[in-house]
């Protein structure tokens, strides 16, 4: 409702500035509700859960185990976004961890930091990238050439934070799990590889995307395999619109008042990623990425760094918290906010390092 409210008084105060924010604001909402409608078909195929129940069943090592589910996190969340990841694929692993009597607590915690921290890579892995992305003009592939390095730091550092934090329960042997579920391999695994390769090769496809997600959600629902109400809590409108109207309202914020503007300018790269991974607390990722990229930022990727790793501090922090929060919960967990918070401090602010590290290394900073 705050959200909303402030888009309405955007439009009434600043209607040129807040039709610009706008512009700049829908494509990643659109985006992100497309690739949810292909989780949710991919996920009633059965493909996360036969990945996890791979992963169960190749070794007792629950190291071993810990290492594959940071592929998996990884990998769904580079081509599937955060969201899509830490909804579909914390279940997933509490289930895994419980098949092996062993190592829930890494597992449920390295989702929720691992999908953060894995956001770095292509446009629709996080809603952030795309609004800061407005002023690259870039493709999926282009972005990805600057970012790989980053987000592999990123994605190792946190995975080693939270392995060494909760080491304990990696220790257990845990017994493997002797069915396999089979995959259905059809709608919605060519939904995902479409939609891969259209973040990849396009510079906007997030209509394309939701026309597909829309289209194999369709198909499911006119099948009985897929109820209306589980597509509504999925794409959880009310929350997506909230956060749109405060992005909204705090990218015409930065388009009339040149402070963020000025203040990022005398910024460096370290500093601007700092800066912005406390914004995301104060304000959230999605609404501090409209305020700080309403004008071209000096240094875009150092703060995209910020704005995607930030979030691992505080259940503010992005609302990839508030699905994974459900969503564990829904698989019988019982997260706990302060640990989470716990080990995500810890991680932050070395996965910043090491990732602004990286950018320059590359000669991409």
């Amino acid at each position: 409702m705050v959200g909303l409210s402030g888009l309405v008084v955007a439009f009434a105060l600043r209607p040129s500035d807040a039709a610009q924010a706008t512009a700049q604001d829908w494509s990643p909402f659109v985006l992100v509700g497309g690739l949810l409608l292909i989780g949710l078909v991919a996920d009633g195929d059965g493909l996360f859960a036969a990945v996890g129940a791979r992963l169960a069943s190749l070794t007792r090592n629950g190291v071993i185990l810990f290492a594959g589910s940071v592929v998996l996190v990884g990998a769904v969340t580079a081509t599937l976004n955060l969201d899509t990841s830490v909804a579909f694929v914390t279940p997933v692993l509490v289930h895994t961890a419980r098949s092996r009597r062993a190592g829930e607590p890494a597992l449920l915690y390295g989702c929720l930091l691992l999908s953060n921290a894995g956001s770095l890579l292509l446009p629709g892995s996080n809603l952030t990238n795309l609004i800061v992305l407005g002023h690259l003009h870039l493709t999926g592939g282009q972005f990805a050439a600057r970012m790989w390095l980053p987000w592999l730091g990123a994605l190792v550092v946190t995975a080693a934070v939270v392995a060494v934090g909760e080491r304990r329960s990696l220790q257990s042997e845990g017994a493997v799990p002797e069915a396999l579920p089979r995959p259905r391999l059809g709608l919605g695994l060519a939904a995902v590889v479409a939609a891969t390769v259209l973040v990849i090769v396009t510079r906007e496809s997030a209509l394309p995307v939701l026309a597909i997600g829309a289209g194999a959600g369709v198909v499911r629902v006119a099948q009985g395999r897929l109820q209306l109400g589980r597509v509504w809590a999925v794409l959880g409108v009310p929350v997506l619109a909230g956060l749109f109207g405060a992005a909204v309202a705090l990218g015409t914020l930065g388009r009339a008042w040149t402070g963020p503007a000025v203040l990022l300018s005398h910024l460096s790269g370290w500093a601007t990623a700092g800066f912005a991974a406390a914004a995301t607390v104060l304000v959230n990722n999605l609404p501090a990425a409209s305020m700080l990229a309403a004008r071209t930022p000096d240094h875009p990727f150092q703060l995209l760094i910020g704005l995607n790793l930030g979030p691992n501090l505080c259940v503010t922090g992005s609302l990839a918290w508030l699905l994974w929060l459900r969503s564990a919960r829904d698989a019988g967990a019982q997260p706990s906010l302060a640990r989470a918070s716990g080990l995500g401090a810890i991680a932050v602010p070395l996965s910043i390092a090491v990732a602004v590290a990286a950018l320059a290394v590359t000669g991409r900073s």
